[in-house]
């Protein structure tokens, strides 16, 4: 998919203030009390957009055999507070306002991954697109749109 010019004009002007290892840091420093195993890792951060990974385990497996709906929700935020961070730098208390997600097909099990994309970034808000998938990226299992309020 091609994007619009005026998405291409929003990535131009977005700046990533963190890499992803200084999103992964804040991430750390934001949940100390989450285990290490199973955490989701920041594994790219570019003008725009991040992509996060959350390793598999059984534990995330709903009856049916796929990974269950609030994990993926779970993600979703995730990649989304990740991509707020890396614009707006060390902002921990930027909040979720908005989630809205759809679920197109169950989600295999295997490792997670998110891919964030700013929508909009304001000075109060940040809009975000986050697409997640456990096979290809094009056989997306996940699709929300995540708004956080910076303060």
């Amino acid at each position: 998919m091609k994007p619009s010019d005026a998405a291409q004009d929003l990535m131009a002007k977005l700046d990533p203030k963190l890499s992803s290892v200084g999103v992964n840091a804040l991430l750390r420093r934001a949940f100390p009390d989450a285990p290490p195993a199973g955490f989701p890792q920041v594994t790219e951060v570019s003008p725009g957009r991040v992509r996060v990974v959350s390793p598999y385990r059984e534990g995330l497996l709903r009856p049916g055999g796929v990974i269950s709906g609030p994990t993926l929700m779970s993600l979703a935020d995730t990649a989304a507070y990740a991509l707020v961070l890396a614009h707006v730098g060390d902002q921990l208390m930027a909040v979720t306002s908005q989630l809205n997600i759809s679920f197109l097909r169950g989600a295999r099990p295997g490792d997670i991954h998110a891919e964030a994309e700013m929508l909009r970034l304001g000075r109060r808000l940040a809009v975000c697109d986050v697409r997640i998938w456990t096979e290809t990226p094009e056989r997306l299992a996940a699709q929300a749109n995540v708004t956080y309020a910076i303060p």
